[in-house]
């Protein structure tokens, strides 16, 4: 698969060639320029929105939802419609960006509205009085009964999900401990047996990876150590998404037969 080098700014001139390039004659290497060019058009929005992410999701998740609407974006901008592309790709990957960001989260709109009207009010109630409200008083503030705002709290907090690998606290500072790390190991994962098979499987795995084709590899590669989408995976291949989807079954199915092969063999059994 064919790596690209970080982008440089294109001046007026080439953005035309490259423009016209793609335009009248479909060169794929103009489009991948174009792409690049265009790239920190993606981070920039994404990184707007970095902020209202859920803890549990990460950036780049938005990222890659971003360049695929900008992929589509140069494959179907028409100049002749009197806007920029730099208009109509803002438009589309914001919209793109949002929509991922909203599906993201697990809490509805209204949650969210109401999370952020409770603790607008709890920071202006801290100000005017100078200490943090009580229940009562941010019930009051909010005209809601004490029950619902503590339903309401009580939404929020379902919606809160935490990462496994934020850092812990103490109670001045953050440490270099990352949650996972505070969390108790199954006895099971003590067991050397267990251990043993464990690897055991773990050179089964390596080994078909090993046999696979380069394109089989790739697309493997960028499911699941890049965690690319099927749209964006199809775009750089140059092939379809179901295309990506058959590739990455098939490669599914290899594993999951010669995984099944070791578990049946009678020393696995044994164990």
């Amino acid at each position: 698969m064919r790596t690209i080098s970080t982008a440089q700014r294109l001046t007026p001139r080439q953005a035309e060639a490259l423009w016209r390039e793609w335009r009248s004659e479909k060169d794929r290497n103009a489009r991948d320029r174009l792409v690049l060019a265009y790239a920190p058009m993606v981070r920039y929005l994404a990184l707007r929105k970095a902020r209202e992410l859920p803890s549990h999701c990460e950036p780049d998740d938005l990222v890659s939802h971003g360049l695929v609407a900008l992929i589509e974006a140069i494959d179907r901008f028409d100049p002749s419609k009197g806007a920029t592309f730099e208009q109509y790709a803002w438009t589309r990957i914001a919209g793109a960006v949002i929509d991922e960001l909203r599906r993201q989260d697990w809490a509805s709109r209204s949650v969210r509205r109401t999370a952020r009207r409770i603790e607008r009010e709890r920071e202006s109630l801290s100000a005017r009085e100078g200490t943090s409200p009580t229940e009562a008083q941010l019930a009051a503030s909010l005209s809601f009964s004490v029950e619902e705002l503590r339903g309401a709290l009580l939404e929020i907090d379902r919606a809160d999900v935490t990462s496994l690998n934020l850092l812990t606290r103490t109670a001045d500072e953050p440490t270099s401990v990352e949650v996972i790390d505070t969390i108790r190991a199954p006895l099971r994962d003590c067991d050397p047996e267990f251990c043993l098979l464990t690897r055991e499987r773990m050179r089964i795995v390596t080994r078909t990876i090993a046999g696979l084709s380069e394109r089989e590899r790739d697309v493997l590669s960028l499911v699941h150590v890049h965690e690319l989408p099927g749209g964006v995976i199809g775009q750089l291949l140059g092939v379809s998404e179901s295309r990506v989807s058959q590739i990455l079954s098939g490669v599914r199915a290899q594993l999951a037969d010669q995984l099944r092969l070791y578990d049946s063999s009678p020393l696995t059994q044994a164990a």
